[in-house]
C-alpha cells in the first residue's frame, strides 16, 4: 500500500508543532444510536505501520464503542494553533479487541499498549467508565502488567476515506480535499476556501 498524499503534510504539520503537546489532541466525532452525534477529544497515537490507518486507544466498556458498533464511521477534527491548519479526516472505524483474530492487528493491539505510560495503563483498570462514581479506593488498583494488556483495552483505527486541509493563514486561504477514486487511489483537489 502506498501512503497517501496528505500523510506528508501532515508530517510536516505534526513536526512544526510538536513544541505543542496539545498537537496530538483531536476531536472524534461518531453516530449514537438514536442518530444523534457524539464528540470527544482522543490522542493521536500514530499511524499503524505502513498503512494509512490512525491509531487511537479506548476501553472497551466506553459509550463510544457502542456508537462504532453502531455505525462504524467517524470523523476526526484537528487543529494546529502554531501552522493554523485544521485537518478533518472521515473514515471507517476499526476496533481492535482482545478477541480480534487477526494476529498483525493483536501484535499492534500490545504494541500500543506497551507504548503507555504506566498511569494510562491503570486507567484500564478502573471501574466502568460512565458508571456512578466509585469510592476513591477502587482507583488506586496495582499497576497492570506492562506486557500483556488488560482485555477491556482496544486498539481503534481510522481508515481515512476523505480528507480536508484548511489552511488558515494567507490572503485568500488555502483548503485541499483529498479522496480516492475508484481503485483506492488518492487525489487532491484545491477548492475555494
Amino acid at each position: 500500500m502506498s501512503l497517501a498524499l496528505w500523510r506528508s503534510h501532515l508530517a510536516g504539520t505534526l513536526h512544526r508543532n510538536r513544541s505543542l503537546p496539545v498537537s496530538r489532541y483531536l476531536q472524534l466525532a461518531t453516530v449514537r444510536a438514536n442518530g444523534r452525534p457524539a464528540n470527544r477529544t482522543v490522542v493521536f497515537r500514530g499511524f499503524l505501520e505502513n498503512t494509512n490507518q490512525l491509531k487511537f486507544i479506548t476501553d472497551i466498556r466506553s459509550e463510544k464503542i457502542e456508537e462504532i458498533n453502531f455505525y462504524p464511521w467517524g470523523e476526526i477534527c484537528w487543529y494546529f494553533p502554531k501552522t493554523r491548519e485544521q485537518f478533518r479526516i472521515a473514515g471507517k472505524l476499526v476496533l481492535v479487541a482482545a478477541e480480534d483474530t487477526d494476529s498483525a492487528l493483536c501484535l499492534s493491539r500490545r504494541t500500543a499498549w506497551q507504548e503507555l505510560s504506566e498511569g494510562a495503563r491503570s486507567q484500564f483498570g478502573w471501574p466502568h467508565p460512565g458508571a456512578d462514581k466509585a469510592e476513591a479506593g477502587a482507583f488506586d488498583s496495582a499497576a497492570p502488567d506492562a506486557h500483556e494488556p488488560l482485555p477491556n483495552f482496544c486498539l481503534l483505527l481510522l481508515e481515512p476515506e476523505t480528507v480536508d486541509l484548511l489552511e488558515l493563514r494567507g490572503e485568500p486561504q488555502n483548503r485541499s480535499l483529498y479522496g480516492r477514486d475508484g481503485e483506492g487511489n488518492w487525489f487532491v483537489r484545491s477548492v475555494n476556501p
